[in-house]
């Protein structure tokens, strides 16, 4: 594919300063584009390799100058190289039809207009709207439905009742709509409670790899719009997670805990159940949460703390072996002075 520097600026609403007419015909790192290649920059470590890259163009961020150098300016250059990316790079799915090795029971709707791979299985009264694809090994159950222009990679599983919005995108290994973990006098009796709810996943969500939703007990586990989630996550049974909202891989999300809009969460969190994080929270990796957390909070820590009151903690920890030798001497001092006191009293008397 080749593109004009003013084409591509058109574009992304960017401004083109040098030569517009030049042509692009790939997108690459910016110390290892070519003399035809696409770049951006939007780390400012990053800014000194402006003057050595061989990129035909760069995105830049507002403010940048580089007389030699063709710059296509935008407010974030980071934004922009992602959509080009979807431009240069298109992902084929294959053309729209079900395959004949494909399973479909009888009473299930699949629009024409859906893409569905050999052995998936759409089980009776669920839906598959238009632009739908479906991979091989995707499993559907009961009356379950997947919305317009989603996406379902390999071996994903949406249980019965569960509803897919449109342009959802579930990586390989997702599971939506499992059990929630619900049993009765745990560690005796270990009585399973029916877990009847449904999963309800919002337009524009993308879940990575063998992450893991449970169907509510009652109700409904519901992801909102445009939530983010990373490879290896669990939702648990009840659980809301507010619109716009992104969590980092390996992190644990117990029942009914409710998780407020744009939240940002990294890698290994663990949240314990029927707690709030509010609105804009944004939360360290290997943070435990052990209660809610109030909008706009910015920290992590195990247990949680404010952003820095966790950083003085931090700071501390390298400090305590020094700590504990200057403790052990104190101790020392604190009791020989003692003695020493005592034997006066004992001599005055």
């Amino acid at each position: 594919m080749k593109k004009s520097i003013s084409e591509i600026a058109a574009m992304i609403g960017g401004t083109v300063r040098g030569d517009e007419k030049r042509m692009v015909s790939d997108i690459q790192p910016i110390d290892e584009a070519g003399e035809n290649d696409l770049t951006f920059v939007a780390n400012p470590k990053y800014f000194k390799l402006l003057k050595t890259t061989r990129a035909a163009a760069i995105l830049a961020p507002p403010g940048t100058v580089e007389p030699d150098k063709n710059l296509i300016i935008v407010d974030d250059p980071y934004a922009a190289f992602g959509k080009l990316l979807t431009v240069f790079y298109p992902v084929d799915h294959g053309p729209a039809g079900i395959h004949p090795d494909a399973y479909i029971e009888e009473g299930a709707r699949v629009s024409p207009e859906a893409t569905v791979m050999p052995r998936a299985f759409i089980s009776r009264g669920a839906c598959i709207e238009k632009g739908a694809v479906l991979y091989p090994g995707v499993f559907i159950g009961q009356n379950a439905s997947v919305g317009e222009d989603s996406i379902l990679y390999a071996n994903v599983s949406v249980y019965a009742r569960s509803v897919i919005g449109k342009r959802v995108i579930l990586h390989s290994g997702v599971v939506i709509g499992g059990d929630g973990f619900g049993f009765a006098v745990p560690g005796r009796d270990n009585a399973k409670i029916p877990q009847i709810g449904i999963v309800q996943i919002d337009d524009d969500v993308e879940l990575g790899a063998n992450t893991t939703v449970d169907r509510a007990t009652l109700g409904k586990t519901w992801l909102q719009r445009n939530v983010k989630i990373d490879n290896l996550v669990q939702v648990a049974h009840n659980v809301v997670i507010g619109e716009n909202t992104v969590i980092a891989a390996q992190t644990g999300i117990s029942g009914s805990t409710k998780i407020g809009k744009s939240v940002m969460m990294g890698g290994q969190v663990g949240i314990v159940g029927h707690i709030s994080i509010g609105d804009h929270v944004m939360i360290g990796a290997s943070s435990g949460i052990h209660k809610s957390i109030p909008a706009g909070q910015v920290g992590g820590g195990t247990p949680f703390l404010p952003l820095r009151e966790w950083l003085k903690v931090e700071a501390s920890k390298t400090k305590l072996p020094q700590m504990r030798v200057k403790l052990e001497q104190l101790i020392k001092q604190v009791a020989q002075l003692e003695a020493k006191i005592n034997k006066t009293g004992e001599d005055k008397k």
